[in-house]
């Protein structure tokens, strides 16, 4: 006999809740803000990057969001105290995701 059926014992009466566990795709458990993530590519000796600034949310989230693009775009990269660098020229790609997790997005540049 398990718990529930114990319980059940107890509590003949009580019908329990049904929970649905449906997670959404697109979140991955990071602070949302309300200004605008600027996306922009840059050239750093001579290699192309994009770079995600204005985020304003703790370590922990800038650390998961880091590690989520560069996921995505199956590259390497690296973030610092105000800003993310992916390696490649993904803006499109980015700024599609970053939009699709709930971001405003403002591109910068051509």
């Amino acid at each position: 006999m398990d718990l529930k059926d114990q319980l059940q014992n107890l509590f003949p009466d009580h019908q329990p809740e049904e929970i649905s566990h449906e997670e959404d795709d697109n979140d991955i458990g990071i602070w949302l803000q309300d200004d605008p993530l600027i996306c922009k590519y840059e050239k750093r000796k001579g290699k192309p990057n994009t770079i995600i600034e204005n985020y304003n949310g703790a370590k922990s989230d800038f650390k998961i969001l880091t590690k989520h693009l560069k996921k995505l775009c199956s590259v390497g990269g690296s973030h610092d105290e105000e800003r993310i660098i992916i390696q490649g020229d993904y803006r499109d790609k980015i700024m599609e995701e970053l939009k699709n997790i709930g971001f405003n997005v403002k591109r910068v540049g051509g």
